[in-house]
């Protein structure tokens, strides 16, 4: 295999990594947000917990694959990029934390104010991850200020701009209708009902927002940087989007959970499309970028991890696919069928 051939493979697999993260993570993420709104009693909050509970740090390894992926193929792409976001990254981090140490602690006591404590742990570490996600995919996306020594010469505030924050709000609101939608597909009775009726004003809002970040992303990105057309893609994303309002209303749980899915894995191809071949696209001046070519690894490097991928990355869907079949059933929030 040629080394150009090997870059351009690496930079589709780590695509593929943070698509799946975002497609897995993005309901896991939704669905701990929404759990202090839509449970009104710890039956409740406990059949929403367990919605994910069997699945919610399987679907984070995709992040720290990701990144080991980053770190491996294109080294100097890791280097600025995990240096240059280091505060947000470390808040990151602390929002993953609270949320993992949630889900173990909630249950090893019955006190609801210790419940409700916790409950709110999980919602807000997950609003966090979530925010800092959204808003480092929308800058890296518009150009970060990086010099010709491949260095980040910008700060925390410089990735906190306007069209930052909107990313990090609209990935929070899609993220919160892609919960809501795997919510109506887990839960039963009342508590569904509560779901899909909240799922409808999410997606009104999703909606929106998203619109209007297309719009900037299009004035940022081609106007400044002269970045790849995407071509339809980033249009069929607003369509499948469009279309969750028609199958949320119609009760089609499964379809607006597909559309929604289908909403994220195109956003990220849009992202990835968009950038192709840069890593990081440099604001000071597109002469400066990082690419697949000027940050990779060398030729046996990524031969040898080409291999490795080839034999693990099956066995790693196979086993994870077969953890939702086995956890496929819907859960009550009657007490007796609960597991704390």
């Amino acid at each position: 295999m040629s080394y150009e051939f090997l870059q351009i493979l690496w930079f589709i697999l780590i695509a593929v990594l943070w698509i799946g993260f975002f497609f897995l993570e993005g309901f896991d993420f939704g669905v701990g947000m929404l759990l202090p709104f839509l449970g009104k009693k710890d039956e409740e909050r406990r059949a929403i917990i367990n919605s994910i509970g069997s699945v919610w740090d399987g679907n984070e390894v995709w992040l720290l694959t990701a990144g080991g992926a980053t770190f491996a193929a294109f080294p100097h792409w890791y280097a600025t990029m995990f240096s240059g976001f280091y505060l947000a990254l470390f808040l990151l981090l602390i929002g993953l934390i609270i949320r993992g140490i949630a889900f173990e602690y909630r249950s090893k006591d019955s006190n609801p104010k210790w419940r409700h404590t916790f409950d709110w742990m999980i919602a807000i570490g997950s609003f966090l991850a979530a925010l800092l996600l959204g808003a480092a995919f929308a800058n890296l996306a518009r150009g970060v200020p990086i010099n010709e020594n491949m260095m980040f010469t910008g700060n925390l505030f410089t990735l906190l701009n306007p069209y930052g924050l909107l990313g990090g709000v609209t990935t929070v609101t899609i993220f919160l209708l892609h919960g809501a939608n795997f919510l109506g597909l887990k839960l039963e009775g009342e508590l569904r009902e509560r779901v899909n009726v909240f799922a409808k004003k999410l997606w009104i809002a999703a909606t929106v927002l998203y619109i209007i970040l297309g719009v900037f992303t299009y004035i940022a990105g081609f106007w400044q940087h002269g970045i790849v057309n995407p071509g339809f893609v980033p249009f069929a994303a607003v369509a499948v989007l469009l279309a969750t309002g028609y199958f949320l209303n119609n009760k089609m749980e499964g379809w607006a959970f597909i559309m929604t899915s289908l909403n994220i894995v195109l956003t990220q191809v849009t992202f990835f499309t968009m950038t192709f071949p840069n890593v990081m696209i440099s604001s000071t001046n597109p002469a400066f970028s990082l690419t697949i070519y000027n940050a990779s690894s060398s030729q046996y490097t990524l031969t040898v991890m080409s291999i490795v991928a080839l034999i693990f990355i099956p066995i790693v869907l196979v086993y994870q696919g077969w953890t939702y079949y086995m956890f496929r059933k819907r859960i009550s929030s009657d007490k007796k069928n609960l597991v704390y």
